[in-house]
């Protein structure tokens, strides 16, 4: 299950595991317009714990998600003008 919520500066998504048990805590992801963190609370240490992605990551994040085991560089289309 996930819930969006639309803030002043991000987009928020909440993804809760309610999955067959052992179940993982929720993880926080908020798109900002530079960047992208994702939150997840950690019982041992008792803190969230944050990860912050630059966009160029999150894209890369995206692409390699649908490709086979390898190392790779996107190339991104030149702009005219």
């Amino acid at each position: 299950m996930f819930s969006i919520e639309h803030e002043f500066d991000s987009t928020v998504i909440t993804l809760v595991d309610d999955a067959p048990a052992p179940l993982q805590e929720d993880v926080v992801i908020n798109a900002f317009e530079e960047c992208v963190t994702i939150e997840q609370y950690d019982p041992r240490t008792d803190s969230m714990q944050k990860i912050t992605l630059s966009m160029t990551q999150l894209r890369d994040l995206g692409a390699a998600l649908n490709l086979p085991e390898g190392v790779y560089t996107l190339n991104t289309p030149k702009r005219n003008g």
